[in-house]
């Protein structure tokens, strides 16, 4: 009887989708990003996947992250792992912490591949300075309104806060899943040969181009 990741298999190789098992990645927030890219990387076959998130799940959350009505009031990371246990059998690593200076680096630690979908600009920077100071591999993937970033932290800069609330902005849900799209797609290339294209798109042309220096 066919696996779970058959279809992965068929089309990617099995080669591949052992490639992208071996990857240990850590996904910095379980936001809209986080939440729904690490579901989308587990039923691609990521095996060893680390979250950190320190915040729980409010109602606004319903409607833009892989959370449901049922998880108000939970830890993003607990009711995260939860949902990819009862998904595909993955057990994370669910870090309920806030990631700081202090923290950062064991946090951190043993990662392959970071992906960074924070929301604000002093974590990103954290997550930044400790890559490349570790060597490690690092992916940034941020969104507003109806654009999305998908970018190697060779080409990132941190970009400044948004003003106001920043769970108080226009967001489309397709641009999410456009960006985890993406994001999924890279780590994909990145597990495959090593290779780092950075992204850009937008849904109100839904254009996606690749990133240059």
């Amino acid at each position: 009887m066919p696996g779970k990741f058959h279809h992965e298999e068929i089309y990617r190789g099995a080669d591949l989708v052992a490639r992208l098992a071996a990857l240990r990645v850590t996904l910095c927030g379980a936001g809209a990003v986080g939440s729904n890219l690490a579901d989308n990387l587990a039923r691609q076959g990521v095996a060893h996947l680390r979250a950190i998130d320190h915040d729980r799940v409010e109602e606004h959350n319903v409607s833009t992250q892989l959370y449901g009505e049922s998880d108000v009031g939970a830890w993003k990371v607990e009711a995260l792992r939860n949902h990819l246990f009862r998904a595909t059998g993955l057990e994370i690593e669910a870090i309920r912490k806030e990631l700081t200076a202090q923290s950062v680096k064991q946090l951190l630690k043993d990662s392959t591949l970071v992906i960074e979908a924070f929301d604000n600009s002093a974590a990103r920077k954290l997550v930044q300075n400790h890559c490349r100071a570790a060597g490690i591999a690092c992916l940034h993937v941020g969104l507003h309104a109806d654009y999305c970033e998908v970018i190697w932290d060779e080409q990132y800069k941190v970009p400044a806060d948004v003003a106001g609330d920043v769970c108080d902005y226009p967001l489309a849900r397709n641009i999410i899943l456009l960006a985890v799209a993406i994001a999924s797609e890279t780590v994909m290339r990145f597990a495959a040969d090593g290779t780092k294209p950075s992204w850009s798109g937008t849904l109100g042309d839904f254009a996606i181009k690749p990133m240059v220096d």
